[in-house]
């Protein structure tokens, strides 16, 4: 935005302080009432016939507008699901495996998506079927609450699946 001097046009359409407006007035009339007013002459609208300015505090106003941005920002974060990983082991015992369900499913609930993961570690990669089992399981008890996006599938020694929220179809 140009403020002040940058302002290349001959007259300008003046927007007070306030709001009102003041009128059609050459560049240095305008410059001359913004600079009474102690604020910045800020160039609204290059583009109308006669170009747009508004007499403005404008740090004030470049302040108020990356707050806006981050607030809107944040909002948007807010609304979008997060991605949450859970590491399982293909031998997990019944304390570990309740609580971890849980969390997931306190989360699921929550709207974020979970990925669930195992390593397999030395002789375990021999039976890759248990690891796979243990995937189901969990996804057995979660089945009210949570659709399969990817199923259990096995990459080198790492084998993960994707739970997402289940939509409502009402």
């Amino acid at each position: 935005m140009l403020i002040n001097e940058q302002i290349k046009a001959k007259e300008v359409l003046v927007i007070g302080p306030n709001g009102e407006q003041v009128g059609v007035k050459s560049i240095k009339d305008a410059l001359t009432l913004a600079t009474y007013a102690s604020l910045d002459l800020v160039l609204m609208s290059p583009n109308g016939n006669p170009p747009v300015c508004k007499i403005m505090d404008y740090n004030k106003f470049k302040y108020e507008k990356k707050k806006k941005e981050k607030e809107a920002l944040k909002r948007q974060k807010a609304n979008q699901p997060e991605l949450k990983e859970y590491r399982l082991s293909p031998v997990i015992d019944v304390g570990d495996f309740e609580t971890k369900l849980r969390n997931v499913t306190k989360y699921l609930q929550k709207g974020d998506r979970i990925k669930l993961t195992i390593r397999f570690k030395g002789r375990q990669m021999a039976h890759t079927e248990l690891g796979r089992e243990v995937l189901m399981k969990f996804y057995e008890r979660l089945e009210d609450i949570a659709d399969v996006f990817q199923t259990p599938k096995l990459d080198g020694r790492v084998m993960t699946m994707l739970l997402v929220p289940k939509k409502d179809k009402k």
